[in-house]
């Protein structure tokens, strides 16, 4: 290890399949260490993780960065947004918790938003319409079906939150991540109590909000990691929130990432407040917002269909008017939480190839979808899409994202912008700046940009019309799954 010009920090990626941990000089930006380890998602009718799984996978990932990672000067975690973390009164895990990508709880969704005025208002209110993925509805859902495990909770967490706290000791969370539990309100900066209520959530049980800038605790135990007792322990966030830091993010930029998830964002000086659900109203870690859309079904689902074919996920060929909608797990954005996969214009000649590149173009076709929502009116349209995550490393999906958008992309070289973001905001704990600014200095959007090309209208359109026209049957299987009429 080379000799560090600054203090050291530890930024983590807890994510939905590992968590990851960068050992970082707070001067230069430079990676001097990192280890990562994985954890496991339950396969069955939900989506869950053991919690304690995550501070394993924490301590392995920290074991692997070595002595680097008992010089830090500051630590902090980014992770996966929405879970739905239940803990008892000595601080573990009434059961798994529910993930962002459980779906489970769709129906609750629907309720909650009825009741409480409609799309509108929960819009205005919290920033974001309530989908499956929002832990206000999982809160719902288990309420409803497992009764017990909610008379045993004694506090409730996100999954950063759960591995702060570890640290800690002590109960906090960020606004980043707390906008995204559809009980925490953007238009007051606090939690809601009119939507706890009805939904039987009691105040004591959630963290206290932490502000950007502030220290949420140290580290009270050193005895699982490699930190010393005291070591400044930052806020933290969610991984998109994370990722915005780690990217040095100013308003405008557009961001592309291509993971589990498919996400599109950018940071925004204004308020987010869009009726129609496509676009969450986030908030960032730094005093700003978040406008984000989501899809559940990205390279995971790509991934699928090329093991399907037996075929390397490079190996696509033009797609030939064969479309597919990749929506293996539900969706979240067009809003079919019970959707399956759709495959329209198979021929006799169709290749395999053919096939795995529309599944790239379903996937890429819904995130650009929302782009436009995401992105504030003066937005340039014309500036380089920042793309991210595991995807961005694909040439298919990196040429699939240029054809489709028309934009030029630039991908940054630093591969671990939610991991970096988590270290900036440790490092600002330690110099008072804003953790974007220090992201800026250790120049993590840097990268080269991929020039435009025409965008292919024919294909956008070809799976636009698709989708509309599919809609009603997707709707109606999602009815029948639940027992219900579409006329309900």
């Amino acid at each position: 290890m080379s000799a560090a010009e600054g203090p050291l920090v530890v930024g983590v990626d807890s994510s939905t399949q590992s968590t990851k941990a960068l050992v970082v000089d707070a001067a230069t930006g430079q990676v001097v260490a990192g280890g990562q380890a994985p954890h496991t998602v339950s396969s069955g009718a939900g989506r869950e993780s053991d919690p304690r799984q995550w501070w394993d996978a924490l301590c392995g990932a920290l074991r692997q960065c070595g002595d680097a990672a008992r010089e830090a000067a500051a630590v902090s975690i980014g992770g996966q947004q929405h879970g739905l973390v239940t803990l008892d009164a000595r601080g573990e895990p009434v059961r798994p918790a529910l993930l962002w990508n459980d779906v489970r709880s769709a129906p609750q969704a629907i309720r909650l938003t009825g009741e409480l005025g409609g799309v509108k208002a929960w819009a205005e209110r919290t920033g974001s319409v309530p989908g499956a993925s929002f832990t206000v509805t999982k809160w719902a859902w288990l309420s409803e079906h497992e009764p017990e495990a909610v008379r045993a909770t004694k506090a409730v967490r996100l999954p950063h939150d759960y591995l702060t706290e570890r640290l800690t000791g002590q109960g906090t969370t960020d606004r980043g991540d707390a906008s995204g539990t559809g009980w925490w309100a953007s238009r007051t900066g606090a939690y809601d109590e009119e939507v706890l209520a009805h939904v039987g959530l009691d105040r004591a049980l959630l963290p206290r909000v932490v502000q950007p800038g502030e220290i949420a605790g140290t580290v009270r135990d050193s005895h699982d990691l490699p930190f010393s007792k005291g070591t400044l322990v930052a806020p933290g966030t969610g991984d998109n929130a994370a990722a915005a830091l780690g990217l040095g993010l100013r308003p405008g930029t557009p961001v592309m990432s291509l993971g589990t998830s498919g996400t599109v964002y950018a940071v925004s000086r204004r308020r987010p407040v869009d009726p129609t659900g496509t676009v969450a109203g986030f908030a960032d870690a730094r005093g700003d917002w978040l406008p984000l859309a989501c899809t559940l079904n990205c390279t995971l689902a790509v991934d699928r269909v090329a093991a399907l074919l037996g075929r390397d996920r490079e190996a696509v060929e033009p797609s030939a008017g064969v479309t597919f909608l990749p929506y293996l797990d539900g969706e979240r954005t067009p809003n079919l939480p019970d959707a399956t996969g759709l495959l329209h214009g198979l021929r006799h000649d169709t290749t395999a190839g053919q096939l795995l590149q529309a599944a790239y173009d379903g996937a890429v076709h819904a995130l650009l979808g929302a782009l436009d929502l995401v992105l504030d009116a003066d937005a340039d349209p014309t500036a380089p899409l920042l793309l991210i995550g595991g995807g961005a490393r694909g040439t298919a999906w990196r040429q699939t994202v240029r054809r489709l958008s028309g934009r030029p992309v630039q991908i940054p070289e630093a591969r671990e912008p939610v991991a970096l973001g988590a270290a900036a905001q440790a490092a600002g704990l330690l110099t008072g700046e804003d953790p974007a600014a220090i992201a800026r200095r250790w120049n993590t959007a840097n990268g080269p940009v991929l020039e435009a090309v025409e965008r292919d209208e024919a294909a956008l359109a070809r799976i636009s019309g698709v989708l509309s026209d599919a809609t009603p049957l997707l709707m109606r299987g999602t009815a029948a799954r639940r027992g219900t009429s579409t006329e309900d």
